[in-house]
């Protein structure tokens, strides 16, 4: 299991990660309801358990609560990978969510960078602003150093676009994570 935690003048958040879920069901509370519910999609879909308390400056928004979960997270997603002595190091994912449809594809390269293209139907879910939703992954990639495209290639209901993405960033890192035969998948030999 991997813990991490951060304290800042804006948040105090404390993260657990763990790829032997088993049985046990993730803890998640951020005090922003549609995040909370986000990431527990993410951590049934990738097979991760996670636990995450945070405590963020809400009453200013929910930016340096989304954003510096999302740097704890890629933190633990790289120290995660690099440990491996193998693994598949790609994934591809498509996911629908009724009317919207999400892709996402990731390199676990060790080189960070964000392709995300949605255009989100409307600037809020519920009290969420969804322009969270790219730095969070923004977050994510730069310190995971991993490669992420991000895509919404059909939209409707912004709930149901944001959770298909969520979905399927899931699904492409369990891809990515799952055992490989080959040792480090790099012709190099290392991924640094």
């Amino acid at each position: 299991m991997i813990k991490k935690e951060r304290a800042t003048k804006e948040t105090k958040i404390s993260i657990s990660l763990d790829e032997e879920k088993s049985f046990r069901e993730s803890s998640i509370s951020t005090g922003v309801g549609f995040f909370d519910h986000m990431l527990t999609l993410f951590s049934f879909h990738s097979g991760l358990y996670l636990n995450v308390e945070a405590d963020g400056d809400l009453e200013v928004d929910a930016h340096h609560t989304v954003e510096d979960v999302g740097i704890i997270l890629g933190q633990m997603l790289r120290e995660l990978y690099v440990e491996k002595a193998s693994y598949q190091r790609y994934g591809t994912t498509y996911i629908p969510m009724d009317e919207s449809l999400a892709r996402v594809v990731l390199d676990l390269s060790g080189r960070p960078h964000l392709n995300f293209q949605a255009n989100f139907s409307k600037e809020t879910v519920g009290t969420f602003d969804t322009e969270l939703v790219m730095e969070f992954f923004n977050a994510v990639s730069m310190n995971s150093r991993m490669t992420l495209h991000v895509d919404l290639l059909k939209g409707g209901n912004t709930h149901h676009e944001i959770e298909a993405i969520f979905k399927a960033f899931a699904r492409s890192l369990k891809a990515a994570l799952a055992p490989s035969d080959a040792g480090i998948p790099s012709s190099k030999g290392v991924i640094e």
